[in-house]
């Protein structure tokens, strides 16, 4: 059975404001990295989406996997099992119930176990992914794309960057 550790991070300039999301994924000798951009979003969008790709990324069921994440807001969500009483409550008054809908999906597949790490702290591969996420969307070489379920639902729209329709 696979045993992979997943590395995440997640941030916006603003918040909300341009974000991005980055993980490094290690399994054995081997290492993927994943990043990606959104025009406007927020932080904990971007710390969660992390965690999603990257376990959407796996190829196969029952992957043993370890996220080590520094954010509080997915790690506790997890690990004191808030979000199960959210999905009881159908995510009334939570934020970003489209992501962990789509979190908890992709949560049941695999055997996934959270660590908490502190961010900015000297951890190599949790470096690795804060500089994935923040180059992701302040370096200008990925396409910023749209959050649609973030723009829709707090009706804002970027001010700063054209629609890409």
């Amino acid at each position: 059975m696979a045993q992979v550790k997943v590395y995440t991070d997640g941030g916006a300039s603003g918040n909300p404001g341009p974000g991005g999301y980055g993980a490094v994924m290690l399994a054995g000798k081997h290492r993927k990295e994943l990043s990606g951009a959104f025009r406007l979003t927020t932080n904990n969008r971007m710390e969660l989406l992390a965690v999603i790709v990257a376990l959407e990324t796996l190829k196969k069921p029952d992957t043993d996997v370890t996220i080590y994440s520094d954010s509080k807001y997915v790690v506790d969500a997890v690990k004191k099992n808030w979000v199960f009483g959210w999905v009881k409550k159908n995510f009334k008054n939570k934020k970003n119930p489209d992501l962990w809908k789509r979190f908890l999906k992709i949560y049941a597949v695999h055997k996934v176990e959270f660590v908490w790490v502190k961010g900015h702290a000297g951890n190599e591969f949790n470096e690795v992914a804060d500089r994935l996420a923040v180059s992701a969307y302040a370096d200008g070489i990925l396409p910023l794309e749209i959050d649609e379920a973030y723009e829709r639902l707090s009706g804002q729209k970027s001010l700063d960057l054209p629609s890409e329709e």
